[in-house]
């Protein structure tokens, strides 16, 4: 369990920055998809507010990264900010984006893979991948597949379990395992394993007349950070590295702003409380920072504390399963040995 059980669903990520401010103090850490008025942003400022040695923000649009880096300058003179533009949609950027940090860093202590999207209609990566299954997957995977070596510098110098890769998904990902047989949700065959889970409310159902299915998708990429985790976590703790996925919770925002008014009124009603971004942030702080968390006991956590996922996001088959697909899309293997 955590260390501070009394933390929900209203705890705020400036809090929890505070409590664990020695976890924070004096090291490297790296935020993707950080935009104002996003998790992104509340969980740069919680980082911010207790003097990391180097912050690095992460987005593909380079004004917004700006604006929210100049905000925690103003707020926190004293900390090294930094920007990378990265497009996560495109392996040639996250490769570009890498080297980067590899000119920056010679360490990296926390790595929060934040990034995320979700799509109405069909879009394709730059390499012609589904474009929620590229970004919200294949791109940090082989971000933090090429960051892998800081991650290892950082860890030779840390208490065993200090240095973390987390990973944010949803509770989304219940309504879709991995489709193997239909990666890029083209609506053909699947197994039965494979399929939807049903009944979904009418918008989480839907199929576009190219065979896209936009839920189902964000479901898949979400279920993949989960596997994701799984994989790291179950194979790095030896290297004094762990992993965490996270459900930020329901969170105002931008991430849904292509919805039409069906999808928006069904997603607005699967949370009774909404946060704002402070509070967004504090699930992430927590599995990035609590002690209690240095030797992994589950994988995924919600309003602040362990959360049951789904049965499959559980299974070392998948994951690994998983592991070898995403190794193929990127071409290359990610040998954490």
């Amino acid at each position: 369990m955590t260390s501070h059980s009394e933390w929900g669903e209203k705890a705020s990520g400036l809090e929890v920055a505070e409590v664990y401010a020695q976890r924070i103090g004096g090291r490297n850490v790296l935020i993707t998809g950080v935009a104002p008025e996003g998790v992104g942003e509340g969980t740069a400022i919680s980082f911010a507010s207790q003097g990391p040695k180097v912050l690095i923000l992460a987005s593909r649009t380079k004004e917004k990264l700006e604006a929210v880096a100049n905000s925690i300058r103003q707020l926190y003179p004293g900390v090294d900010v930094r920007t990378i533009a990265i497009d996560l949609a495109s392996q040639a950027s996250i490769r570009k984006a890498a080297t980067e940090v590899f000119g920056m860093i010679t360490k990296l202590d926390i790595l929060i893979n934040n990034a995320g999207a979700t799509y109405n209609s069909r879009r394709w990566t730059a390499e012609g991948i589904e474009m929620q299954f590229g970004a919200n997957h294949i791109g940090p995977f082989l971000f933090t597949k090429l960051l892998f070596p800081l991650l290892e510098a950082a860890a030779k110098e840390s208490p065993a379990g200090a240095t973390r890769v987390i990973n944010l998904s949803s509770h989304g990902h219940r309504l879709s395992t991995i489709r193997f047989h239909d990666y890029n949700i083209e609506n053909k065959e699947v197994p039965l394993e494979e399929k939807p889970f049903s009944p979904l409310p009418l918008a989480f159902a839907r199929v576009q007349d190219d065979g896209y299915m936009p839920t189902i998708a964000y479901a898949q990429s979400k279920t993949a950070n989960i596997l994701f985790t799984l994989y790291l976590q179950s194979h790095l703790q030896k290297k004094g590295i762990t992993s965490y996925a996270v459900h930020p919770g329901g969170v105002s925002s931008n991430l849904g702003r292509e919805h039409d008014e069906e999808m928006a009124n069904a997603i607005a009603e699967t949370s009774k409380f909404w946060k704002n971004v402070d509070q967004g942030a504090s699930t992430t702080l927590v599995a990035a920072l609590d002690p209690a968390l240095d030797v992994p006991t589950d994988i995924y956590l919600a309003d602040c504390q362990f959360f049951p996922s789904a049965d499959y996001t559980k299974n070392p088959a998948i994951a690994e399963r998983l592991w070898l697909l995403s190794e193929d899309l990127v071409g290359e293997k990610f040998n954490l040995e």
